[in-house]
């Protein structure tokens, strides 16, 4: 009897720890194993030997120094021990809206309007989305680091949005008198902030990815692209602010009309002179042909000269209507 237990113990214990040890990585999933509950590491080396670690403060590089760890890539089937466990992640890139708060759906509108203060202490509400994926060269900030990393990121990222839209300023624009500007270029009053992060919204979104890069080295998470797709005021000052963009879209309208004849009349007045300088010098161009036969018929012989001028004379005469000779007296 007590043969027949050991042989269903090793039955079940092949059947529960050998065949079930095998495992495979999906395509999009990367794996790292503990053994022991301790991650299998990659000798002494450290995220500050990564260069995702450039992006880190001083003040940051030892409070987020985490182990490298050896990352099971992407086939199988593999196989492990009782003792040990395999830890899976998605490194597929996924989208949400960057109102989303994992451990608080009912914020944010139902996850959905991100709101923030402007500089001149006005509310706003944000809409649009982030891209991000998991990285295989920090998988321990992600497993291990934080109990819930994608809830660290989506915080970290909507208080890094909100300090950048509560300083925003428009950056400088080039030196100029205005006259090269197009129409379309007069896109809202100056000065007034929301439409300062309208007009800017691609600078905006190119600041937040800069500025997220350290995302990876933080949690383990890449933030591939923010994508701000809407700037809303509250409904209490959104008709004032049409009001004052529609009075500054007609001021700019005007100005380039005006500019518009402004430059019509330079070229029609360009075009004019151009025109009576080209009449005057066909008016020039004959005297100056006679003078340069007279020179010629001088220098030949003054008889010439003076039977030129007799000729030209008679031609006169035959014109003339009237004759009026002055008395010798």
């Amino acid at each position: 009897m007590s043969t027949g237990i050991l042989i269903g113990f090793l039955i079940w214990f092949f059947i529960r720890y050998v065949l079930s040890g095998f495992y495979t990585v999906a395509q999009n999933e990367r794996a790292v194993k503990t053994v022991f509950g301790r991650a299998q590491r990659l000798s002494k080396l450290t995220t500050l030997d990564d260069p995702i670690a450039e992006c880190l403060r001083e003040d940051e590089r030892e409070r987020y120094t985490y182990p490298q760890l050896r990352v099971i890539q992407s086939g199988g089937p593999y196989f492990k021990w009782p003792w040990e466990k395999v830890h899976k992640v998605s490194v597929a890139t996924e989208t949400v809206n960057m109102a989303y708060d994992p451990e608080a759906p009912q914020v944010n509108k139902g996850n959905t309007v991100l709101e923030a203060v402007t500089k001149d202490q006005l509310n706003i509400g944000l809409t649009g989305q982030i891209r991000y994926r998991v990285s295989d060269r920090n998988l321990y900030a992600y497993i291990f680091g934080v109990k819930n990393p994608i809830a660290h990121v989506m915080g970290y990222f909507v208080s890094v949005l909100r300090e950048r839209i509560a300083t925003f300023e428009a950056p400088p624009e080039a030196p100029g008198d205005g006259r090269d500007k197009t129409p379309g270029q007069f896109i809202g009053a100056q000065g007034v902030s929301i439409n300062d992060l309208r007009k800017n919204l691609r600078d905006l979104n190119e600041r937040m990815d800069q500025e997220c890069r350290v995302s990876i080295a933080r949690y383990g998470v890449v933030l591939e692209a923010s994508l701000i797709t809407g700037i809303d005021p509250p409904a209490e000052v959104e008709s004032a602010l049409a009001a004052i963009n529609t009075a500054h879209n007609q001021v700019s309208s005007d100005i380039s009309l005006a500019q518009a004849s402004a430059d019509q009349k330079i070229v029609q007045s360009k075009r004019a002179v151009e025109i009576e300088t080209l009449n005057a010098e066909a008016e020039v161009e004959p005297l100056n042909r006679l003078a340069e036969e007279l020179t010629e018929l001088k220098r030949g012989s003054k008889d010439a000269l003076r039977a030129y001028v007799r000729n030209v004379r008679l031609t006169l005469l035959e014109r003339a209507r009237r004759i009026i000779l002055e008395a010798k007296l």
